[in-house]
Formats: structure tokens, C-alpha cells, sequence
């Protein structure tokens, strides 16, 4: 089996772009995921998404595209780092990148569940505060920025159908 990038990403583009439904509620969809996917909450990705997008009336499959995009192996470190950076500059708890290494290592090399759950738990409380509180910072602003883009691009993706339906 040959590995393709670019085929892959062209494939998940197009899958992407096909996307039925109205702007607004694919746009929520596409914040949704981006939020959950800047979060470190990695076992819980896919639950999060769903049940944030069921909750704020967003398109499901949006929500769980843009997760997929937002956090993969080569953002997970950047992520876990800014959001660790972050949240060790808002918390009064100061913990050092060791406390977080362990975590990370967990999810790239082990992957399964329970283990992601276990070196979960052994970093601590505090490490998850402010993990979680330097995450929801760092997601805000690429939420915000992803829902005004997947907006524009579904509306114009949604007015080319309808001139081509018009045309027919």
C-alpha cells in the first residue's frame, strides 16, 4: 500500500467541500471541531464533538471533519505545548513540561484508550487545569477565525449550486 498525502488531502477536501446543509449550521460544525480539537482532551475528541454540535445545532459530520483536520500527530505536540505554556501563564500553579511529556508520549506511542486515560490520571489535577485552561485560550481564536472562513466557503460553495441549478 502506497501512502499518497496529497491524494489522501484532496480526497478529505472534496468530502469536505460536498457537504450538504446550510452555512451557518456547517460553519458551527466546522467551530465545534476546531475548538475540541485545539482542546487537550484527545481520548474524548469524538464524544466532545458530537455532543457540542448536537447542543449548538451543527452539523455532526462538520464538527467531526474539522476535529480530524485541527489534531493529528503533527499538531499534537504544539498544541499540547502552547496550551501547557498558557495555562501555566494564567494558573498560579506552575508545573514543568516533564508533568506533560509523559502524557504526550502515552498518546503517541500507545494510542489506545486506556492508556491515554492512565498517564491521564497520573498527571495530576493541577496539570490538567491547566492544560485545559491554557487549551480553551489557544482555541478561541482559531475557532472564531474557522467559523467565519467555513462560513464564507459554504456560501459560496452553496450560491455555485443554485447558479448551476438555475442554469439547467
Amino acid at each position: 500500500m502506497k501512502l499518497e498525502p496529497r491524494r489522501s488531502a484532496r480526497y478529505y477536501y472534496l468530502r469536505f467541500v460536498r457537504l450538504k446543509g446550510h452555512p451557518s449550521v456547517l460553519a458551527r460544525g466546522v467551530a465545534v471541531g476546531t475548538f475540541v480539537g485545539i482542546t487537550p482532551t484527545i481520548p474524548f475528541h469524538t464524544i466532545l464533538s458530537l455532543i457540542f454540535a448536537f447542543i449548538l445545532r451543527g452539523s455532526k459530520i462538520a464538527a467531526l471533519f474539522s476535529t480530524i483536520i485541527v489534531s493529528n500527530p503533527i499538531t499534537f505536540l504544539p498544541q499540547y505545548y502552547l496550551s501547557w505554556q498558557i495555562g501555566n501563564w494564567l494558573t498560579p500553579g506552575k508545573h514543568s513540561w516533564k508533568d506533560v511529556a509523559g502524557l504526550i508520549d502515552a498518546i503517541l506511542n500507545g494510542g489506545k484508550f486506556g492508556e491515554t486515560i492512565t498517564a491521564l490520571g497520573e498527571i495530576g489535577m493541577e496539570s490538567l487545569i491547566i492544560l485545559l485552561a491554557g487549551g480553551i485560550v489557544l482555541a478561541l481564536p482559531f475557532t472564531l477565525v474557522f467559523y467565519c472562513l467555513s462560513y464564507m466557503l459554504f456560501r459560496s460553495i452553496q450560491k455555485k449550486r443554485l447558479e448551476k441549478k438555475i442554469l439547467k
